[in-house]
């Protein structure tokens, strides 16, 4: 009789309950690695053998620490990240331990910006034009080549974390100079790319990788690109495309040729396209290898029925194959959400039979709908949008490095 497997989840964002549920479900001794400011969150602890909380500024050697010491009494058979930040650590930590799985080499791909822009263009995506914030005359070349605006991203930052918008030369050696006199070394230039910026509609594919095969996709257009949303406020939108559509087609190969392009093994990604207003093509804007923040895969089970947190632990426990004879259903789903001005938002007066789920969130208002017709979903999020507006809707200060 085969042992249970250890699986050690590294989590340092509250995340990832439902792969751990199915991972313990499946019989399997199932260990957290958090830090002590996410030590109080509603984990799933009746599905986990054992919780670690490192500290809040703990270095990668802890982690590696932590899991030998483990492995004294429980041998590791998985490590898998919930949650971005923890991917390469991940990763370091398996190789450590010489366990299966993402190498660290990989792993940076997924977390660099710059990494996965060259790996894109080299697999022949169309990619906005970028340079490293490193080599003086690269940039003096790259300003008088491309057109502004430009945008200046942190290489290794989740969502627009970080992001500037820069309308001329003058801003870009401003913020060169600015990020070159930080204390800290990793905030400084050169861990950032700058980007012409693609004015378009922003969407996301967000994918179950099996063997290096793409065994599922879903496909959803935001209602305001995140940029938009994190500097000017608002509510986030996201909603499913419609599923005979060319968008969506041509998104799912371009996403095929991505995942393969970034030696994606197993696990999930969430990948982010701009459709440039002015020509019509999809630009590559970036793809983490964890499944989609903001309540991305909540809405994606509320269309397909397919949640990417089971699926994903499944195809790590392995014994069997479900994951490649995945059927999802073909509906229609959104999800609206705003930062709110109440501590406890109600949303009571939101009444509609599409509603499948409340967001319950100190601060947060937020639904997401579902139905079969993909009119009556845009037809909710935009009456929700214009009463989110009303009766919730708090805006604050983009953040320049994540909470």
């Amino acid at each position: 009789m085969q042992s249970p497997l250890n699986i050690i989840c590294f989590a340092t964002f509250f995340k990832g309950g439902d792969f751990m549920r199915e991972c313990k479900a499946r019989k399997c001794n199932v260990m957290l690695v958090t830090k002590e400011k996410m030590l109080d969150e509603n984990w799933p602890r009746e599905s986990l053998d054992e919780v670690f909380a490192l500290p809040n500024d703990a270095p990668v050697e802890l982690f590696l620490d932590l899991v030998s010491h483990i492995g004294k009494t429980n041998k590791p058979d998985r490590i898998v990240a919930l949650e971005e930040f923890d991917v390469v650590i991940a990763a370091l930590a398996r190789e450590h331990l010489c366990l299966p799985g993402m190498s660290s080499s990989t792993a940076k791909t997924f977390r660099d910006k710059y990494a996965m822009a060259m790996r894109a263009r080299d697999a022949g995506l169309t990619v906005p034009d970028f340079v490293p914030a490193i080599n003086n005359e690269e940039i003096r070349a790259y300003l008088e080549r491309v057109p502004a605006p430009w945008v200046m991203k942190p290489r290794s930052d989740v969502s627009a974390i970080g992001i500037r918008k820069l309308d001329n030369a003058d801003e870009v050696w401003a913020t060169i100079d600015e990020l070159n006199n930080r204390d800290a070394l990793r905030q400084r230039a050169s861990y950032h790319v700058l980007a012409r910026f693609i004015p378009g509609e922003v969407f996301h594919v967000d994918s179950l990788v099996a063997d290096g095969r793409v065994v599922f996709a879903g496909v959803n257009k935001y209602g305001r690109p995140p940029l938009q949303v994190a500097h000017g406020g608002g509510a986030y939108i996201s909603q499913t495309v419609p599923y005979d559509s060319a968008d969506r087609k041509k998104l799912t190969e371009i996403n095929r040729r991505l995942i393969k392009s970034m030696e994606m093994h197993t696990g999930a990604t969430h990948a982010e396209f701009i459709k440039s207003d002015a020509d019509g093509d999809f630009y590559f804007l970036e793809i983490a290898a964890r499944v989609g923040g903001a309540y991305i895969a909540d809405v994606l089970e509320a269309a397909s029925g397919i949640n990417l947190w089971r699926e994903w632990a499944r195809m790590e426990v392995g014994g069997d194959n479900d994951s490649r004879r995945l059927r999802p259903r073909r509906e229609h789903a959104g999800i609206i959400l705003s930062l709110a001005r109440q501590e406890f938002p109600d949303t009571s007066s939101y009444d509609d039979d599409e509603i499948v789920y409340r967001v319950k969130k100190k601060h947060h208002a937020g639904l997401i709908v579902r139905s079969k017709n993909h009119d009556r979903v845009s037809e909710l999020l935009n009456s929700y949008g214009e009463r989110f507006q009303n009766d919730f809707i708090a805006v604050l200060p983009p953040l320049e490095r994540p909470e």
